[in-house]
């Protein structure tokens, strides 16, 4: 599983993730890619983006999550390629020579890791000088919710309480420039912009159930968290709305 994700999480989030590929998520790397490239995505998860960077480049898919390996592996037969392969591995720690890869791409991965820093370091030991990153990175501080009701506020506040619990940083897309160029990188371009990744309604269930599975366990902050879900319970049963992401995508050279 991700550094810094909550139990349980890694599954939760590839159902929000579900049906998610490279034409959308990855289309600010593709420029990058070309057939005799090496490249490297961090945090694969199932698969459904690594795939789509073939047949235009070779490609390991790295997680921490053996499972999410056997999927990405399994959506890989599917495809029938024989230029990708996926590994069960740690952004901390990547089984990889130095300066092996051409290209290391990563979605949605930084808001969870609770050492960026140190990520980044052990992804510029395996790329070759020259090399480039392109990192797509969430800030739910720029999130757009329509309507944005006080219940959706608490809410949401419940679910940055456990994201912070892990070491992550839910608003993590507006400091990753700042990381990449502290970790020795040369940034050649960012660009900010929303994507309905996923449904109000859909949000709001998965708020509800990542706080109300908090709650059940013991620990700090509960009556915090508990407070949250009841605001949950209300989002989830009021009317329908709007929600936008908010994306940071970097590209960057060693």
């Amino acid at each position: 599983m991700l550094e810094g994700y909550a139990p349980g999480y890694a599954q939760d989030a590839m159902s929000m993730m579900a049906g998610r590929g490279a034409p959308e998520r990855a289309e600010f790397a593709m420029s990058l890619l070309n057939p005799q490239a090496r490249v490297l995505d961090v945090g694969c998860g199932p698969g459904s983006i690594t795939v789509g960077l073939i047949p235009a480049a070779r490609v390991l898919g790295v997680d921490s999550e053996p499972g999410q390996v056997a999927l990405a592996r399994a959506a890989a037969k599917i495809v029938g390629s024989s230029t990708v392969d996926f590994l069960a591995a740690s952004v901390y720690e990547l089984p990889l020579p130095d300066e092996s890869m051409d290209l290391v791409f990563a979605h949605a991965l930084f808001e969870h890791l609770a050492r960026p820093a140190d990520a980044l370091a052990e992804i510029r030991r395996v790329l070759r000088p020259g090399g480039a990153i392109a990192l797509s990175t969430s800030d739910w501080s720029r999130a757009k919710l329509r309507p944005r009701t006080a219940n959706v506020d608490a809410a949401l506040r419940g679910h940055y309480l456990l994201r912070r619990r892990t070491g992550a940083d839910p608003f993590a897309g507006k400091k990753i420039v700042g990381h990449v160029e502290q970790a020795g990188f040369r940034v050649v371009r960012t660009r900010t912009r929303h994507r309905k990744d996923m449904g109000y309604r859909e949000l709001a269930r998965y708020v509800e159930a990542r706080l109300v599975a908090a709650i059940e366990l013991p620990g700090r902050d509960r009556d915090q968290l508990a407070s949250a879900a009841r605001s949950a319970w209300a989002w989830v049963r009021g009317g329908d709305g709007d929600f936008e992401q908010c994306w940071t995508e970097v590209v960057a050279v060693r």
